[in-house]
C-alpha cells in the first residue's frame, strides 16, 4: 500500500473534516473547538497549499497553509497545519505531507514556514524539526484551551531557496 499525496478537492472536505475532529478531540492540536464549515476553512486558507495523502483512495491525512497576515510584507510567510488520522500515525504520513507542504510553499514563494504547537505534542515538535524547523520561542499561557491555560511553541523554516538576499550580507 503506497501512500500518495495530492492536492485537496473541495469533495475531499467530510474526510480532512473528520481527520481535524479527531485533532481537535485528542486536545493536542489545536486551540480550535470544532471543526468549521468547509466554507469558513477554505476562506482562511491559502488557495494553494492544500494537499492531502491518500492510501487506497481513503484519506489519510492533510496539510495546508494560511496567511500570516493581509500586510503585503508577509506574502511569504504562512502557517503550517498538519493532521493525520489517528489510525495511521507514525507510519510517516505526516513527514510526507510536510515535505510536500514544503516544496509547494517554495513554487509559491513562501519564504517562511511556522508553526504554534502545543508543548506536549511532542511527535508534531520532532516531524518539525526533522523537516529544517527550528524552536524559536515559547509563548506562555497564551489562550485558554478547554479552562485550562495553554502555552504554544513558536516554530519556523526559512526557504533556502526563496528569499535569499545574500547581498543583504554585504
Amino acid at each position: 500500500m503506497t501512500t500518495r499525496v495530492d492536492a485537496m478537492m473541495s469533495a475531499d472536505w467530510d474526510q480532512v473534516r473528520s481527520i481535524y475532529r479527531d485533532g481537535i478531540d485528542s486536545g493536542q492540536a489545536t486551540f480550535e473547538l470544532e471543526a468549521p464549515a468547509w466554507e469558513r476553512w477554505d476562506a482562511g486558507h491559502h488557495s494553494f497549499g492544500r494537499l492531502v495523502a491518500r492510501l487506497d483512495g481513503e484519506v489519510v491525512g492533510w496539510a495546508a497553509l494560511s496567511p500570516v497576515s493581509q500586510r503585503p510584507c508577509y506574502a511569504g510567510v504562512a502557517e503550517v497545519s498538519v493532521y493525520v488520522a489517528a489510525n495511521y500515525r507514525g507510519q510517516g504520513i505526516g513527514r510526507q505531507l510536510l515535505l510536500a507542504l514544503i516544496a509547494e510553499s517554495e513554487r509559491h514563494g513562501i519564504w517562511t514556514l511556522q508553526g504554534a504547537t502545543f508543548p506536549e505534542n511532542e511527535a508534531s515538535l520532532r516531524l518539525q524539526q526533522s523537516c529544517g524547523f527550528r524552536q524559536i520561542g515559547r509563548r506562555e499561557r497564551i489562550a485558554q484551551h478547554r479552562g485550562l491555560w495553554r502555552d504554544t511553541v513558536l516554530t519556523e523554516r526559512r526557504s533556502q531557496v526563496v528569499g535569499r538576499d545574500d547581498s543583504a550580507a554585504q
